[in-house]
Formats: structure tokens, sequence, C-alpha cells
């Protein structure tokens, strides 16, 4: 994909998650001006875009944060205003399934309520704003594998049940009002910048911890569901092709192929010469009250509109991260993760962590 300098404005909530940060990337390289929304705190939460920071003072600044909050109408509003975007990138949300039961209102407010807010804003201040609604393949709940556009929610979650409204809302706006809403319904989507309480992260930097003599054991939940792995660059890529089609619409995400969890940490211990067994340990704490247990993605229509064709797989992504976590804690790594990365992305467009 060609770095076209193209001179729009795009504003990215969530931008300091996983995904923000691949996101702000990509689009910074393809010339774009980036605003992000952030949380006030104390501490500052800003280390995925650390690097691509420059000081907004600064005459070459292309990238603006902002201080904002999705529980808070009246910010999200003034922001779309003073920035006056030309595509947002909806990132933003309480984001983990496991989270999301001992915190079912906060989980509703932000991921459910905050999209409406946001869609609101964009509908009052500027109804040409191009929006993309990162929605969830959590969404399919219990409904029969693979799943695709066409396929009936079953959430069972409070994060997925959110998150189908969330659908639902940017389908409306679509439908009711005219606006620009696509849907990117992504299936899981992995990086050395995954969350640390993540299963996927979780594992591989448990794995480099307990190389450097750091941490003796991994305590994990259920091994048994099954899940449709990729590679968050990638993904990132295809949420900035949906806003560039003609229409609006609905698009599923995913590689098509299918792991248990317990395939993950097996492959992963494996890759570094670790019995995984000895160093597994299952605590029933980490286990949902309900689970989804099947999820694989059928991306045909994605494949036949956008040419979708995931480069990393599954053993592939293992690799990768397993290979910056041992980076992480000073340790020399495998290898092989690097050696993928410079094979499928020689002109690679964002920092390898």
């Amino acid at each position: 994909m060609g770095l076209t300098k193209l001179g729009k404005k795009a504003l990215i909530t969530g931008i300091t998650g996983q995904d923000g940060s691949y996101l702000a990337e990509f689009l910074l390289s393809k010339g774009y001006e980036v605003h992000g929304l952030i949380r006030r705190a104390s501490t500052f939460n800003t280390y995925r875009i650390d690097h691509i920071y420059v000081d907004p003072h600064e005459v070459n600044a292309q990238l603006f944060l902002h201080y904002g909050d999705l529980s808070d109408s009246e910010q999200i509003s003034n922001i779309i205003q003073k920035v006056r975007p030309d595509e947002v990138y909806h990132l933003g949300a309480q984001s983990h399934v496991k989270v999301s039961f001992d915190m079912p209102e906060y989980t509703g407010n932000v991921t459910a309520l905050g999209s409406v807010r946001l869609l609101e804003a964009i509908c009052r201040n500027d109804a040409q704003i191009k929006v993309y609604q990162a929605s969830s393949s959590e969404m399919f709940g219990r409904a029969v594998a693979p799943q695709n556009e066409a396929t009936l929610f079953s959430p069972t979650s409070p994060y997925a049940v959110a998150k189908v409204y969330a659908y639902w809302m940017a389908r409306n706006y679509r439908d009711g009002y005219g606006l620009f809403a696509s849907n990117g319904i992504l299936f899981n989507h992995e990086s050395p910048r995954r969350g640390e309480i993540f299963v996927t992260r979780k594992t591989t930097m448990a794995i480099a911890n307990i190389l450097a003599k750091k941490q003796n054991f991994l305590f994990i939940g259920n091994l048994e569901p099954k899940r449709d792995w990729g590679y968050a660059p990638e993904y990132v890529e295809m949420m900035w092709q949906i806003l560039q089609q003609k229409e609006p619409g609905d698009f599923v995400v995913g590689t098509g192929e299918q792991h248990t969890v317990q395939e993950f940490v097996e492959l992963a211990f494996d890759y570094v010469g670790l019995d995984w067994e000895s160093k597994v340990k299952i605590d029933p704490r980490y286990f949902r009250p309900t689970e989804t247990e099947n999820l694989v993605a059928d991306s045909g229509k994605i494949i036949r509109t956008l040419g979708w064709t995931p480069k990393v797989r599954f053993n592939d992504l293992i690799k990768i991260m397993v290979d910056a976590d041992m980076r992480r804690v000073g340790l020399h790594p495998i290898g092989e993760g690097d050696e993928l990365l410079h094979k499928f992305f020689p002109n690679r467009w964002w920092r390898v962590d």
C-alpha cells in the first residue's frame, strides 16, 4: 500500500490502546493530521504513542491529543466542533470481556452509550464526517461458526451486549440520518502492544519473565475457547480501507483460521523450548460466568470488496509476540518472529516493539 499524502484530518478515540496507536502511525504515514482522545489522569498512559508524539508547538507537528471522556457528551461535542475531522475512528471502550462482568454498568456507559454520544455529536456538528465504529466478534457469542455479516448476534457478556448496542446505533444513524457510519466487526487481533491482561499477551509476557527468572508460573483461565487470531497492524489498515469506500457498510475481518487458547499457550511455550504443562496453572477466578466458545470469521465480503489477504498467521503471530517480550526483559529473542516481519513487511510503517 502506497504512502500517498492525503492531507486529511482524523480523530481517534482510544488512541492510546493497541489499535489506536497502530492506526495513528498508519494515518500519519498517509499524511493525515491525527487527533486523539485521551482521558485525564494523574499519570500519563501514552507509552504506545510516545515514539510518534511531537510537541504541538513544533511546526511539523501532525499529532494532537485532547482530553475527553466518552461519558461526557459536552466534551465530545466540543472536540468534534474544534477539530472538524474528515474521519472519526471510534475505538475507545471498556474492552476487556472479563472486566465487563465485574463492571457492567460502567461498560454499558462507556462502550454502548459512549458510541451514541459520539454519533450524536457528529450528526449535530457535521454529518459529512465519516465514522468507523469498532465492533467486535464477541457480539456473535453462541452463534454457529463461521460468522459473517448476516450472522445473528448472540452476545454472552456485558461487553458484547454493549458492542451490539453500539453496532445497531451506528446502523440507525446511517439509515435514519444518512451518516457515513461503518461497522468493522473485527475478530481477535493481537500484537506486542496488546494489553497485559489479555490472555495472549499475558502468555507471551509470562514466558519472557519465566526465562528471565522474574516469574515462576502463568496463571490462566479457560483453555477451551476457540478464536480467530490475526495481527493488529494489518487490521487497522482495514479500518482505513473501510472508510475509503464509496458507501458505508458492515464488514467482518478475520483470518478464517480457528485455534484454542490451549493451542496458543502450547505453541508459545514450545517456541522457546519450555514445557507448558509444568509452568501453567489454571485459576478459576479467570473463568467468565458465561463463555463465548466458538468464533471464526467468514471474511468473504471483505475479501471480495477490499482484497483482504492477511499475511501473518497464527504461528507467525506467536513468534512475533514472544520475540518482542523477550527483548523487553533484556533477553536475546529467538528471532523467527523478527525474520517474518522483515519478510512480510519490508516497507513497514509502524515501529516494531
